[in-house]
Order: structure tokens, then C-alpha cells, then sequence
């Protein structure tokens, strides 16, 4: 196909695939003639990826060259692949030292330690959570690691479990990779609404048939 029906196809523009193909994000296409090319469906798939990952997982377009780049190493092992691109579609916090970010932090490697994940401590995701938590003391709440974080992680190794098991049914690198951009972001948010909707039932459950302002005895 000619690069204006690739551009079709995928909703990008012209002067914009060829920015990437510049910026090595897409190999560029079969010459057929000094002034034109041909792409194929290859193409196409790389395309929507990079979409994916600029439009979905957020990420720069150096950042895509990065990960495209751990794609397309064999000899890169396929847990570092996903390493790096949940790596850096992780939220990131500031890293003002306080003692409440001090005290998230040493629970943080505590609940690693304890749930024997494979995780280290100064991983991105260990940093955010500490700084949710050291969030969450400063308003008040900083008995929530004690009490429920653990029923947090059991219900995120539950989740794990699940998002890989879908994951593991894509044979190439590339579906692995369109796979944690959908289930970083996009399962994230479905996650997020079915905690709401668990708790509306909950609630219901609960307190539902009590009057308004009705407290237990």
C-alpha cells in the first residue's frame, strides 16, 4: 500500500508517519520508485502500536523509541520488554523527603517482604504506592497500611494473575506489548469503575435500609 492508505487505514497523518519513520518508530517502506514507497501490514500493526503508546499509555515519543527498541531485540528478555514500558507509563510522584514519606516507604518494603513479591522497593510502582500512603497519613488515614493493605495486595495478586493469564493467550512481542499498554491504562480504569460499583453494593448492603443518620447502637 502507498503511504496515503496507510494513512487511511489508520487514522494518522501523512506528514506524521513520516515524522516517525524519521524518528526510527516505523521502518520506513519498500522503495518501488525514488519518490515513492510501499508499506504492508507490518507497518500498519507498528503504527497503531506507537499510536497506542503515544495516545493511550502516554508516553514521549523518545520513550517509544525506547521501548520499540527493547521490542525489537531478541535477545532481550520478555520480562524486561514489559518492565520497560510499564516503567514508564507509571504515574510519578514528587520525592520530597518527609517523615511521612519515610515511614511509606519502610512499609512498602515491608509488604514486599512479606508477600514474598519479586518486586524492588525502589521500583516505580513501590514509589507511588509509598507516596499514596504517605498521602493518606497526612490527611489522617495512616491507620489504612495497617488495616486493609494487605487485602489490597491479595486482591492486586488476584488481578496480576488474571491480566497475565489474558496476556500469555498473545504468541508475539508485539501483542504482549499492545497488552500492557491496554491493561496498564485502559484495565486501570475498568478496574477503577468495578471498585466503584463493588462499592455502591457494599454500601447498599450495609447501610441501605438504615434512615438517614440512623448510627449503630
Amino acid at each position: 500500500m502507498r503511504i496515503g492508505e496507510l494513512s487511511r487505514r489508520t487514522g494518522v497523518a501523512i506528514p506524521t508517519i513520516k515524522y516517525y519513520v524519521r524518528e526510527g518508530l516505523l521502518p520506513p517502506g519498500e522503495l518501488t520508485s525514488p519518490n515513492q514507497a510501499s508499506y504492508d501490514e507490518s507497518h500498519e500493526r507498528r503504527l497503531r502500536l506507537v499510536r497506542a503508546l503515544i495516545d493511550v499509555g502516554g508516553l514521549s515519543v523518545q520513550a517509544v523509541g525506547e521501548v520499540l527498541g527493547a521490542v525489537d531485540n531478541p535477545a532481550q528478555p520478555l520480562h524486561e520488554v514489559l518492565g520497560a514500558a510499564t516503567k514508564r507509563m507509571m504515574p510519578r510522584y514528587g520525592d520530597a523527603e518527609d517523615p511521612e514519606l519515610a515511614a511509606a516507604r519502610e512499609e512498602v518494603a515491608a509488604l514486599i517482604e512479606r508477600r514474598g513479591w519479586r518486586v524492588p522497593p525502589d521500583s516505580p510502582a513501590a514509589r507511588a504506592l509509598a507516596g499514596a500512603l504517605a498521602a493518606m497519613e497526612r490527611v489522617g488515614h495512616g491507620d489504612f497500611a495497617e488495616e486493609v493493605l494487605d487485602q489490597y495486595a491479595q486482591a492486586a495478586e488476584q488481578v496480576a494473575v488474571a491480566d497475565l493469564a489474558y496476556v500469555g493467550r498473545n504468541a508475539s512481542r508485539e501483542d504482549l506489548l499492545e497488552m500492557v499498554v491496554i491493561g496498564t491504562v485502559l484495565g486501570e480504569a475498568v478496574l477503577a469503575a468495578t471498585r466503584r460499583m463493588a462499592h455502591q453494593n457494599a454500601s447498599a448492603r450495609v447501610y441501605g435500609d438504615r434512615p438517614p443518620g440512623a448510627g449503630d447502637a
